[in-house]
């Protein structure tokens, strides 16, 4: 790429490793694939570079209770260590944890292909947040919170032989509550065997976490690493810093297309608004090398969490002929989920990671460089077919200064849900409890100052019955799941169901690209709006949804999503399942927001702020400056005095997401506890 050598430097970190079934590289892309294509599946499971350490891993397993496997990307850890398991007849459920849903329901797929099963069978299956496809099967893939919310009815996980935490690296908060609740675990059980695996993990830290307090000081854990990447991987950094990361990245796109290197491209930015921005700037591209009628022809997926499902599966769809794929992806797309045919990665160098504010119980979003853990964990996206090239966009003394590995989750984040959880699987002295990384006092203090004010916990830090063993039986923010324990009283349960289940989708709104359509669908967004604010806008587009008796057209025609809708409606059927569990009825406000707003604040009065004379908004504790989001109802009306919202999001403001107007008085009335008129 000649184009590439006055702006990147040479080579460099080259990392290597040759097919073990073969005595060179292969450096054509259409021979790999139609050499695999030919294979029969259990030949491709053979050359896996993990298959060469099958019966070491079954052996460690027999001999360790815990194994600390370092698996480089594209060994096959995933897939291949449940069906070896399987295949030595290991008795008992073996089960899979996933930090994303995404990975969990594709693994399971793979897998079933591979054994020639469906998934729902005897064999496979998964279960993700609201979602299941599974019938008592061998080999479960699921979700880390999951995992948890069957500790909470089976604390020894007596149905499980066998665990596997995979991709632990992302230390993601359910990853590190999971770690600390298995050495407890593991001492009750010691026919339950633990596999902790990652691409890059700080092993010898997680043995001795694992190995501390261990009887007789008798090693109960192991480590074994397995080589990865079957063809080495190109390193490229930058000369000098560029101005903006997102336009490089679509420029660098653009010159490893112009080139003769086959392969697709993955692209790592930090967010939502970067990933759509740089996705529209390359379809434009793609549109005019279509009409210009050149061959060098290119087909764009963006990839992050807020896609509908059905959206993030298209990427691992081929491309068509004459076309090579650009996929555009947060870092959903650095672990667990693998892409075919990617060859050129595009890293920025930088991620968004949430960090709580406990002064405002508030999370915001931090533009932060990323750890060296994660370059190496992006780089490992390619060489997988072929030799890969990795450009980092960013120069190569930048990369020695940035830190070894992100910092956990569990010392970034609102501890609430935390807290709950291990109050109701028993840990009753929470500061004591074996976190592989304590987080900070101030936010466990902050964490058990809401969950008192939410009647979650009592004086003495123990449950309150029945509200606050309920509280933490929902697979929700404790706020919500207040909120919806609270509907019946207030008599508006049908509404607070349709709100709470519309919230946890990631938008219920579709995001146009160009901009007559960007017009088109604001135009239709307000024959929903209210002015009390975004809550009861979505109650309106629910309710428009289920009068056209569930309509693609409806959803077409107003800009609204038609899977989102669907997946609210499969939400809102378990959360109504679980109320009627608990004996609250389900009934209609019949119109009265007063009353919907009321059960709203009852559970969301941590999140109030009012409109401060100076024309922005402050929160009642901290006196922290707030913003509407652009996206929300209220942004363009006269602003309401007092509001609550659901988040607080940091991009170049902080900006209060789905907000609800409120009169003062009420914060008063239900929740006379935490706020108090001064003279």
């Amino acid at each position: 790429m000649s184009d590439f050598k006055p702006k990147f430097l040479r080579p460099s970190n080259t990392v290597s490793y040759l097919d073990k079934n073969e005595s060179t590289f292969v450096d054509t892309t259409t021979f790999v694939y139609n050499k695999y294509v030919s294979q029969s599946i259990e030949t491709q499971r053979r050359r896996l570079p993990i298959f060469d350490n099958r019966n070491h891993i079954l052996f460690l397993l027999e001999k360790y209770q815990t194994l600390i496997l370092v698996g480089e990307t594209g060994c096959g850890k995933s897939t291949q260590i449940p069906q070896y398991m399987v295949e030595a007849e290991w008795p008992g459920q073996i089960g899979i944890c996933e930090p994303r849903r995404v990975a969990a329901i594709s693994l399971a797929n793979r897998v079933a292909d591979e054994i020639g099963a469906l998934v729902q069978s005897d064999s496979i299956g998964y279960a993700v947040r609201f979602d299941a496809c599974y019938n008592k099967p061998k080999i479960k893939y699921m979700t880390e919170g999951i995992l948890i919310r069957e500790l909470m009815t089976d604390p020894l996980l007596k149905s499980y032989s066998a665990i596997m935490l995979d991709e632990v690296h992302e230390r993601t908060l359910y990853t590190d509550i999971l770690m600390g609740l298995f050495k407890k675990i593991l001492k009750k059980r010691n026919d339950l065997k633990l596999i902790v695996a990652s691409a890059t993990l700080d092993a010898k830290f997680l043995k001795d976490f694992f190995n501390l307090g261990c009887q007789n000081n008798k090693e109960t854990s192991t480590i074994l690493s397995v080589e990865g990447r079957q063809f080495p991987v190109d390193i490229f950094y930058l000369s000098d810093p560029v101005p903006c990361y997102v336009q490089a990245s679509v420029d660098t796109a653009l010159k490893i297309n112009s080139s003769k290197e086959p392969g697709d491209i993955l692209i790592f930015l930090t967010g939502v608004d970067e990933v759509d921005r740089a996705t529209r700037l390359l379809i434009e591209h793609a549109n005019n090398i279509e009409e210009s009628g050149q061959k060098k022809k290119i087909i764009v997926y963006p990839m992050h969490g807020s896609l509908p499902y059905h959206d993030q599966l298209k990427v691992f769809k081929s491309a068509p002929d004459n076309h090579r794929k650009i996929v555009v992806a947060t870092n959903i797309a650095e672990t667990s989920v693998t892409i075919p045919g990617i060859v050129h990665i595009i890293d920025c160098g930088f991620v968004k990671l949430r960090w709580y504010n406990v002064e405002t119980h508030t999370d915001s979003l931090i533009l932060l460089p990323i750890s060296k853990a994660s370059a190496n964990q992006r780089a490992g996206r390619a060489g997988r077919l072929r030799s890969g090239k990795v450009y980092r966009l960013y120069t190569e003394e930048y990369f020695d200064k940035m830190p070894d590995s992100t910092p956990p989750e569990i010392v970034r984040t609102n501890l609430t849900s935390v807290i709950l959880l291990l109050k109701a699987l028993g840990i009753r002295n929470i500061l004591n409890f074996n976190f592989p990384n304590r987080p900070p006092i101030k936010n466990l203090k902050s964490a058990l100052e809401i969950l008192y004010a939410l009647d979650a916990i009592d004086i003495n830090g123990e449950l309150t019955k029945p509200l606050g063993f309920n509280m933490a039986e929902f697979a929700l923010d404790p706020m919500f799941a207040k909120i919806l324990l609270n509907s019946g009283e207030f008599g508006c349960s049908e509404e607070i169901l349709t709100i709470i289940s519309i919230l946890q989708v990631e938008t219920i709104f579709t995001k146009p690209s160009t901009g007559n359509s960007v017009i088109k669908a604001r135009i239709q967004k307000r024959l929903f709006e209210v002015e009390e604010g975004d809550l009861l806008t979505y109650l309106n587009v629910y309710s428009g949804f289920i009068q056209s008796e569930m309509s693609n057209e409806f959803c077409h025609k107003n800009f609204i999503s038609y899977k989102s809708m669907k997946r609210v409606l499969e939400i809102r059927k378990r959360l109504e399942k679980v109320l009627k569990n608990y004996g609250i009825p389900i009934i209609s406000a019949s119109g009265s927001s007063q009353l919907i707003i009321k059960c709203l604040v009852s559970g969301l009065f941590p999140n109030a702020a009012y409109l401060h004379y100076t024309g922005v908004y402050k929160t009642i504790r901290g006196d922290i400056e707030l913003h509407i989001n652009p996206d929300s109802v209220l942004y363009t009306i006269p602003q309401p005095q007092w509001v609550i919202f659901c988040e607080v999001m940091h991009t170049k403001k902080l900006y209060m997401k789905d907000i609800t107007v409120i009169k003062d008085e009420w914060l008063l009335e239900l929740a006379p506890h935490f706020y108090y008129k001064t003279s």
